[in-house]
């Protein structure tokens, strides 16, 4: 099992000297990962699911950050959870992800990606809510297109985007595309994993059922686009108070990642909690 870690900047703020020491012990403790999440703008009356967002919540861009992350650590993998993919463009965004994973040296590795909820955000970056699905694939097209191409150029003409003998470089460190990861807490999502994504990252409010048939779902789909079902990784959220045997769970479920949430909100109990279960789960070799 691989063990990664969230940090919120809507709750824990964008402090620089907070965020790089956060990372740094993250990483000291063995941590494979560091995540951020995404929202781009709020607004008054902004629900997710049956929760309001106070508009005045400091998320920061979850890019900028982990460049900035990058920076002040060595080893700790790069993630987003979730960037919200329609959103941007992926020519621009094409450009970002391979310039972190160059500046890295090969750590912008578990960029997740999901539709988004708010239609109020949609609305503010000029994007059609209900096409955002339809977006979303081929911005994962457009990205990895542009990733691959060479000198000679690329070329795309879809419903949402569309260029022609575009060259982009740098490219990724060392590989022809980075992995994407689907997010998403639907069937929608899960399908979207198969047919696309390198794996699936569903949220935390689904059942055993709900989340079986999901997974389900995803293999399906990847046998139907003809790629290989057992490459997909299978992340989920957890949290430091996890028991051994809950994460056994998780293992007998096909999760090969967990990442925790911390339950501190000040600095030094958060190093407590993340060396306490990172002795507890032995995250560094002997």
């Amino acid at each position: 099992m691989k063990f990664g870690i969230s940090y919120n900047t809507a709750y824990y703020g964008v402090d620089p000297e907070m965020i790089t020491a956060y990372a740094r012990h993250a990483e000291d403790c063995g941590f494979e990962s560091l995540y951020l999440p995404e929202h781009i703008a709020l607004y008054p009356g902004a629900m997710v699911g049956p929760f309001e967002l106070p508009p005045s919540l400091p998320y920061g861009d979850p890019l900028d950050c982990l460049s900035f992350v990058a920076a002040a650590t060595q080893r700790i993998l790069l993630g987003t959870g979730v960037l919200l993919l329609p959103y941007h463009h992926p020519v621009v965004l094409a450009k970002r992800l391979a310039t972190i994973d160059v500046l890295s040296k090969g750590r912008m590795r578990l960029l997740t990606v999901g539709l988004g909820s708010l239609p109020g955000e949609a609305k503010a970056t000029g994007v059609d809510f209900g096409t955002r699905g339809r977006r979303a694939d081929e911005a994962i097209d457009v990205l990895r297109l542009l990733w691959a191409g060479g000198e000679e150029g690329v070329s795309h003409d879809g419903e949402f985007f569309a260029f022609d003998d575009l060259c982009q470089f740098p490219k990724p460190y060392g590989v022809t595309h980075l992995p994407i990861h689907i997010g998403g807490s639907s069937r929608a999502a899960a399908r979207r994993a198969g047919r696309r994504g390198d794996g699936y990252f569903p949220g935390g409010r689904l059942d055993l059922e709900e989340r079986a048939i999901q997974m389900g779902l995803a293999r399906s789909a990847a046998v139907e686009a003809g790629r290989d079902p057992d490459a997909l990784e299978y992340t989920r959220w957890g949290s430091t108070d996890m028991s051994a045997e809950q994460v056994e769970a998780f293992a007998e479920q096909g999760v090969t990642r967990i990442v925790v949430n911390l339950s501190a909100a000040e600095p030094e109990q958060q190093r407590e909690e993340m060396s306490a279960f990172a002795q507890r789960f032995a995250l560094l070799p002997e």
